[in-house]
């Protein structure tokens, strides 16, 4: 599960990038309650959703050239020079070289052998998220890919991901995520191959959001000006989920989790 007990490997860090930064922030902030605050002149116009004065997700206005609006996932990285590298010799990519922002930590964006852009965070004085896992926060993440035999090979050798099959009534064998060791407490996603989703057609990492009640936030996020991508379904063991986009394009899905058992 998502928890803000970061190990190398886990997300740690998500992002919304966007041509109405002010428009996201209403968005958001009437679907799941969240605050944007500016990181200050220095940041360049990055700021943080806050939900309850603490750090949910950060977001930038962007620009066509920088690509659609999109959100991006983040993983720990003990070392982004090395894990870029690490990219590298897995025939991925580096979008964006490891670079410090400020004193809070370093960045980079990589891409994997499909093309999917996803980043790494090595913490300094930013650990990472202040809240997972909880109602309005990201509580799983997914990969949708052509090749999950080859997307996982890829993880593991940059990330040190490990994957396993857990099957699911109604759904078949889906393929789980957790750091290196972790097992099945430290796992945070999956991976979905494209051939089987009856929505998606390209490759990305897709976040979700923990909400009390499904229904409910999609109708919220329709009036909102959202999109309803996939109609709440539920999944046996899972929750009841939904998948939907922002008034900028931007993919996401909310998920009212199952009640964990002792």
């Amino acid at each position: 599960m998502l928890t803000t007990r970061f190990v190398t490997g886990a997300p740690n860090w998500i992002d919304v990038g966007t041509d109405d930064i002010d428009g996201a922030a209403s968005f958001y902030g009437g679907l799941f309650g969240w605050r944007f605050r500016s990181a200050g002149p220095e940041a360049g116009g990055y700021g943080f959703f806050e939900l309850d004065d603490r750090i949910v997700a950060g977001g930038m206005q962007t620009t066509p050239e920088q690509g659609p609006p999109s959100w991006t996932v983040y993983f720990r990285s003990a070392d982004a020079e090395a894990t870029a590298q690490a990219s590298e010799q897995a025939h991925g990519g580096v979008l964006m070289r490891p670079m410090d922002v400020m004193d809070q930590g370093t960045m980079a964006i990589l891409a994997d052998r499909a093309g999917v852009p996803f980043g790494v965070w090595q913490p300094a004085r930013l650990p990472g998220l202040g809240v997972t896992g909880e109602t309005g926060a990201l509580c799983w993440v997914e990969l949708y890919t052509a090749d999950v035999a080859a997307a996982a090979a890829y993880y593991h050798a940059v990330l040190g991901l490990e994957t396993s099959g857990v099957p699911f009534p109604g759904v078949g064998t889906y393929t789980c995520v957790n750091p290196a060791g972790q097992g099945e407490d430290g796992m945070f996603g999956g991976v979905v191959p494209l051939a089987d989703d009856p929505v998606e057609t390209d490759a990305f990492w897709q976040p979700y959001f923990a909400v009390e009640d499904t229904d409910a936030a999609v109708a919220r996020a329709e009036e909102l000006g959202g999109t309803l991508r996939m109609p709440a379904t539920d999944i046996e063991g899972v929750g009841r989920l939904a998948r939907l986009a922002d008034p900028y394009g931007a993919r996401f899905a909310v998920l009212r989790p199952m009640p964990r058992q002792a």
